[in-house]
């Protein structure tokens, strides 16, 4: 029995390893074909049918390159940090829910986990450019650093707006909530803060400020290349598809389509959360290619001064609303009249796919 156990958590491993693979390899082809074809270009066409195969072979160009180290660094640290950097991207994706029903591994406050798991992904690259003894990495690390602090606050204000229309910290309860009307429409200006937020996060243009070329070289990475280099760029991916996926669900309605309650099949709930998170991660991609790079200064200033005390009054407003016509959730329950569905409808929701509301 601990045998199969082992062998069935190995698969699940691999299977996590090989998907977000996949997906980091197929987002870089697909960032740069829509890149070139807002600047008039032709993009990737020459590896493989229409390009597809431009990823394989630059991955194959970093795995055979050697990866030197810098002569005074911190080599324990210089060699941990871009897996560790990779590896919580990997666990991020093992709580993500991609159908109802369907996950890597079953965790009731899946939601708390990957808040929990998103914070720590600032100490691999502030580590990372703090072992590399350059003054160019050092920067990145520490504007990474600020960056993730001026962010966080915000980001956990922005979801704590969910979870009390919700009364759960579990993504399928969220998805459920949202059987009728999405979140994006009930707390729009929260979903385009959210928006920017992700970007910030995940150090993408126009708030790409720890890696910004154009002022560091290449910031916190300066001194990583060959398969330390692609480690943090697998992972940088990882996150960006993963933020997408979560907004999908929180803000879109995950798997499920407006006023349809019944069970969807398998394969059309994975269909419709690619659908959905395709279309977040074409306007992270459109994002980059329209903008330009903001000034760090107004990064800040965006995060403390416009996102931060925005956050906190739309979150007094929601509790305001939702206490007005009696709709906070019980500790264990969901609201009844702001979200436009009852007790019964969840009970209902949850007999039609044959699990218990509890065990959720």
């Amino acid at each position: 029995m601990i045998l199969y156990l082992i062998i069935l958590y190995i698969l699940k491993f691999l299977s996590v390893l090989i998907t977000v693979l996949l997906m980091v390899a197929f987002y870089t082809v697909y960032e740069r074909k829509v890149i070139a074809s807002t600047q008039r270009r032709a993009g990737p066409s020459n590896i493989g049918p229409f390009g597809l195969l431009q990823a394989v072979a630059d991955g194959l160009k970093l795995l055979l390159k050697s990866g030197p180290k810098p002569s005074f660094s911190n080599k324990f640290f210089f060699v941990i940090c871009p897996l560790a950097t990779f590896f919580l991207s990997l666990l991020s994706w093992a709580v993500i829910p991609l159908g109802f029903n369907i996950h890597f591994v079953e965790i009731k406050f899946n939601l708390l986990l990957l808040l929990a798991l998103s914070s720590f992904n600032v100490y691999g690259i502030i580590l990372s450019g703090w072992a590399c003894n350059s003054k160019y990495a050092l920067i990145g690390a520490l504007r990474a650093g600020a960056q993730m602090i001026a962010y966080e606050i915000s980001f956990s204000i922005m979801l704590l707006n969910v979870i009390i229309c919700v009364g759960s910290l579990n993504l399928t309860k969220i998805v459920a909530a949202q059987s009728f009307c999405w979140f994006s429409i009930q707390h729009f200006p929260v979903f385009i803060m959210f928006f920017l937020t992700i970007l910030a996060e995940t150090n993408r243009h126009p708030f790409d400020f720890a890696e910004a070329e154009s002022e560091l070289v290449s910031g916190f990475n300066v001194e990583y290349a060959s398969m330390s280099f692609a480690l943090f760029f697998l992972g940088e991916y990882s996150n960006m598809i993963l933020m997408s996926v979560l907004t999908a669900l929180i803000f879109l309605g995950g798997w499920n389509l407006p006023f349809i309650t019944h069970l969807l099949p398998i394969f059309l709930q994975s269909f419709i959360l690619g659908i959905k998170t395709l279309f977040i991660m074409s306007l992270i991609v459109l994002t980059r290619a329209a903008y330009p790079r903001s000034r760090y200064d107004s990064l800040m200033n965006l995060g403390w001064k416009t996102f931060l005390p925005l956050n906190l009054a739309w979150f007094v407003f929601t509790s305001f609303i939702l206490f007005f016509f009696d709709g906070l959730p019980s500790f264990g329950g969901y609201p009844e009249k702001f979200c436009f569905f009852s007790q019964n409808d969840l009970s209902y929701y949850y007999e039609l796919k044959s699990i218990p509301t509890q065990s959720l």
